[in-house]
């Protein structure tokens, strides 16, 4: 079985890897993140997850490297990952009784063979309307500053939501496992 990394450090995408059950080793990728100029959401996430696993490549040149790279966005704007407090109220207010599309790109890079397999997966979560209260209750809660749109959907952040569309609830939370296990078995890697 070739050497798997995932060019990531983050703790949900890690142990959305780890329920295949299969060894990989995480690296952290050093890539900017910012926008390019006239670049669409889609184009951005995959250009990143691009960037994440060619740049761990560098490192693990045997290795079969997994990037991924999300974005939220809501009426055309991207929802980052909102850092503090105030952001996060921002950003539950604008999604109050609208559908956040989460735009997940995906690349598995063959650093040996320098080929990669690349998708952008989309999710949508439609929200429910939220009062002030039931906003700032779910952010003292849950404190979700790290996550793009301002919520876990994976822990208390379920309760925002009126429904989920998607092809894999993994996506949401940054790894689209579907997409990936298709990708790992055309580089002859089976998970069952």
């Amino acid at each position: 079985m070739p050497r798997l990394v995932l060019a990531s450090t983050s703790p949900f995408r890690k142990a959305i890897l780890e329920k295949l059950g299969i060894p990989f080793d995480v690296a952290a990728p050093d890539v900017d993140e910012s926008p390019q100029p006239d670049e669409t959401p889609s184009q951005l996430v995959e250009r990143l997850a691009c960037a994440k696993a060619i740049k761990v490549a560098e490192s693990c040149p045997d290795a079969l490297i997994i990037g991924s790279d999300q974005v939220a966005v809501i009426e055309g704007k991207i929802l980052g990952k909102p850092g503090k407090h105030n952001k996060a109220v921002e950003q539950l207010e604008l999604a109050s009784a609208k559908t956040v599309n989460f735009l997940t790109g995906l690349c598995l890079y063959n650093a040996v063979t320098g080929k990669n397999q690349v998708e952008v997966v989309p999710f949508n979560v439609v929200f429910r309307e939220l009062s002030t209260s039931q906003i700032e209750n779910y952010l003292r809660a849950e404190q979700p500053y790290n996550c793009a749109g301002s919520f876990k959907s994976e822990g208390l952040g379920i309760t925002l939501f009126d429904r989920l569309d998607g092809e894999d609830p993994n996506t949401l939370i940054g790894l689209p496992l579907i997409r990936l296990i298709r990708m790992l078995e055309k580089e002859g890697l089976h998970i069952i």
